[in-house]
């Protein structure tokens, strides 16, 4: 047992909900196992609450939102400051609790999970301290205010990384929060209040409710206090969420699932494309909802695209997330495991052909929910893994012909959160960007940027989260007319 996790058992962290700025005993309504899913053990015992938590924590935020919003921006910027000191601080505490509840490769963990969470709150503060929250159109003030109490659901495939990208802008704009993390991810999630707290931010502010998303999720969508929903996760959540939330007219952000494509053009250095597609799509062990699952590539070139293929995934070192020289974990719960090898299976089923991986768990490992890291070529668009989203280290390989056809296979899904475009050309890169239906695209594999703003067409979900846009999910607009 690490020593994080220790710690979290002997403060009786799984057992309480952080509410009004204390820790506090779950009323709960049943338990869950937190497993590892290298080793397939349970390693702790989570209570989770229901509908009594949920209340009391948005009770908190109510009373806490009155004094929080008419705090001043240097008040919120400094403790956004030492959030995000401590975040960076206490980097492997969180790297190892990431790695143990949901298999992150622990040099991943370090490099990626912990840093990328904590750029959050850094671009939280530094948006909060040059937004105009009062602007003035001719005699008209235009005013940007906090919306109020804030219901942040968050998933388990990046488990601090979105609860970061919730809380700090929420809690830049001035409004206060209830979060309720995965119930199958919640370790880093806990140490994340814990920072919170030992940050100095006034009791009430945030807030956190373990639960599922049947109990404390439609509590939280549902209270007529809560000025809006946040949340990431599956499509099928979303839609949940939302008509939960309905009958109190609040805002729902969402972001969702998504099928993206990599359109690789005629004129890109395959030497150069192949391969960090290839590392996109299975980034995080594939489980990313903007994960490039599709890889467009000219018929012409479709022999070369596998061989290219092929070889970048036998780089891939798939094994005990604890170890540095893994690159890949195994997958983060059982239910996704399974998911994953069933559509591994109607791939085969479906003819598509088999480039590397398959079913069953890579070569020498016989426990864990490990995935063999697994490509398809000749994947026709109508084929069910070439539309559904598999969430795993899956990548489809789909021909055509023309750009314009490429376009059109890209998209052609239910599905509109990301893309990527590679081309020897800026300006084409450009041109097709400008033709796809969906919130990001990428080009010639460009560095994250924190930023940029992230969110869905279509049933990929709406509103935006990072950057100044996700500042302003938070915000409501005021017109104050004849104000000058």
């Amino acid at each position: 047992m690490i020593a994080p996790l220790q710690h979290l058992i002997q403060r009786g962290r799984l057992e309480q909900a952080f509410i009004n700025g204390a820790w506090t005993p779950a009323e709960a309504v049943r338990r869950v196992a937190v497993i590892n899913p290298a080793t397939e053990a349970a390693i702790a015992e989570l209570a989770l609450s229901g509908d009594s938590d949920a209340r009391r924590a948005v009770d908190a935020a109510k009373h806490a939102f009155a004094s929080w919003s008419t705090t001043s921006v240097n008040t919120r910027a400094e403790l956004l400051t030492r959030l995000h000191q401590l975040l960076l601080e206490r980097t492997e505490p969180l790297a190892e609790v990431l790695s143990m509840e949901m298999g992150a490769a622990i040099q991943y963990a370090r490099t990626a999970h912990v840093p990328f969470a904590a750029e959050h709150i850094r671009v939280a503060r530094d948006n909060l301290l040059e937004y105009p929250f009062v602007s003035q159109r001719g005699a008209t003030a235009i005013l940007r205010e906090p919306i109020g109490v804030c219901g942040l659901i968050t998933p388990w495939n990046w488990p601090l990384y979105q609860v970061t990208a919730k809380v700090g802008p929420a809690l830049a704009a001035g409004c206060t929060v209830v979060l309720k993390p995965s119930e199958l991810s919640p370790l880093s999630a806990l140490l994340f209040a814990e920072l919170v707290q030992e940050a100095g931010f006034p009791a009430g502010v945030f807030n956190l409710v373990n639960g599922d998303g049947a109990g404390v999720g439609s509590a939280l969508a549902a209270h007529p206090d809560v000025a809006m929903i946040s949340i990431t996760g599956s499509t099928r959540a979303g839609i949940l969420v939302a008509q939960a939330a309905a009958t109190t007219v609040k805002r729902v952000a969402q972001e969702l699932g998504g099928k993206s494509p990599n359109l690789i053009l005629p004129d890109a250095d395959l030497a150069r494309a192949v391969a960090p597609g290839v590392a996109a799509c299975f980034r995080n062990v594939g489980q990313s909802c903007s994960a490039p699952t599709r890889m467009l590539v000219p018929r012409a070139q479709l022999e070369q695209v596998e061989a290219l293929a092929r070889s970048a995934a036998e780089e891939i070192v798939v094994g005990d997330p604890a170890a540095t020289q893994t690159t890949h974990g195994p997958l983060a719960n059982q239910a996704q495991f399974e998911r994953v090898q069933q559509f591994i299976r109607i791939g085969l089923d479906e003819g598509a052909r088999l480039v590397c991986g398959g079913p069953g768990r890579p070569e020498g490992l016989q426990h864990g929910f490990y995935a063999r890291p697994t490509i398809f070529s000749a994947v026709n668009p109508e084929m069910t893994i070439a539309r559904e989203e598999i969430f795993g280290p899956v990548l489809c390989i789909i021909p055509y012909d023309s750009v314009e056809e490429a376009v059109a296979i890209a998209n052609d899904t239910v599905y509109g959160l990301g893309a990527h475009v590679q081309s020897g050309s800026i300006e084409s890169a450009r041109a097709v960007a400008a033709q796809l239906r969906c919130g990001q695209v990428h080009l010639n594999y460009p560095a994250w940027d924190p930023q940029a703003p992230f969110g869905g067409y279509k049933h990929s979900g709406n509103g935006r989260e990072f950057g100044v846009e996700g500042l302003e999910e938070y915000l409501e607009t005021k017109a104050v007319l004849g104000y000058a």
